[in-house]
């Protein structure tokens, strides 16, 4: 792993530098953010496969200072918009003013133009609001008057909710939750990682200000492009490509699922496990890289029965399941 105190910890087209540098992320975050390594890989792959993150936690588990840290040690842009009852899909995406001095229209871009988008409890809007989002997914680019209008590269909605509290909220659909890459679950630290919040608060950490904290830029947007273009690279053998889809297959012929995985996962699986794979510093995917991100890829593209979910049963475990019994390729 490089030094991340290092000031250019990357070189432009550089692979192994690239790899060096998103490694280097992980003690960068550190510094903000305590014990939470798995969500900082998710959100990296998620940038690694130009994809999208449901982040799903208690309040105060530091959620939104995860997605600030990231931005700070990427050095890229970002906007955080807080989804309300009230929010108007022009508050995201932006809208035409009429400009008295020139009497034309001229439009003034919302947040979501920016690297990275915290959709800040976007189950708390309604769902018209949710949805000026899932074009700016799926097409990065927003349409305003019939022009449409591309978006920054690279661009990343981190969405936050609260599993906890349901009234007022509007849950997202399946649609556009098939949108979201990874779904990842942000738990409540160790007792030991409580502890190392508590001492570094008692020592004067200030979460708003990440600069005094010591974070500081460790990868680029170079070293993005480069480490995407080395991912495209991994190799994929016809084994594992019909492991892939044996796991999502068997997904819809389980009994305690109303709805299994559709294709449009099956490739979010294939894209994650390869992202993994060279993360890990491996130029082919094995059945373990599917194993590892199985969980955070399909979780929100399935739907408990209501009979299996009054059992106590979750997706978690039906997926755990079903990776259990798929015959593993040799």
């Amino acid at each position: 792993m490089m030094d991340p105190t290092t000031d250019n910890a990357g070189i432009a087209g550089d692979p192994g530098a690239a790899r060096a540098s998103l490694e280097a992320l992980r003690a960068e975050i550190a510094k903000a953010v305590v014990g939470q390594d798995p969500a900082v890989t998710g959100l990296v792959v998620a940038l690694l496969c130009r994809g999208h993150v449901l982040l799903e936690g208690v309040p105060g588990v530091a959620k939104t200072l995860l997605v600030r840290a990231l931005a700070s040690a990427l050095e890229l842009d970002t906007k955080r918009v807080q989804f309300t009852p009230d929010l108007m899909p022009s508050d995201v995406t932006g809208s035409l003013v009429y400009d008295a001095r020139t009497a034309e229209f001229s439009f003034q871009p919302g947040p979501v133009f920016t690297n990275l988008l915290l959709a800040d409890e976007i189950n708390r809007t309604p769902p018209k609001t949710q949805s000026s989002l899932l074009e700016a997914m799926e097409e990065r680019q927003v349409t305003v008057d019939g022009t449409p209008r591309p978006l920054p590269e690279p661009f990343l909605v981190a969405a936050t909710q609260n599993p906890v509290e349901y009234e007022g909220t509007y849950p997202l659909p399946e649609a556009q939750l098939d949108r979201f890459l990874l779904k990842l679950t942000i738990p409540l630290p160790s007792r030991q990682d409580e502890i190392d919040v508590l001492t570094r608060h008692a020592a004067g950490f200030n979460p708003r200000d990440l600069r005094a904290a010591g974070v500081r830029p460790v990868a680029s947007a170079e070293d993005l492009e480069a480490a995407r273009a080395a991912v495209a690279k991994t190799t994929v053998s016809p084994e594992i490509t019909a492991y892939v889809v044996d796991i999502c297959r068997a997904t819809r012929e389980s009994p305690s699922l109303t709805l299994g995985v559709s294709p449009r996962g099956a490739t979010a699986l294939l894209a994650t496990s390869r992202a993994w794979a060279w993360l890990t510093g491996r130029d082919y995917v094995t059945p373990d890289d599917v194993k590892a991100l199985a969980l955070p890829t399909l979780r929100h593209r399935v739907q408990l029965r209501p009979e299996a979910e009054m059992e106590g049963v979750t997706t978690d475990s039906v997926i755990n399941a079903i990776l259990a019994h798929v015959p593993v390729p040799r």
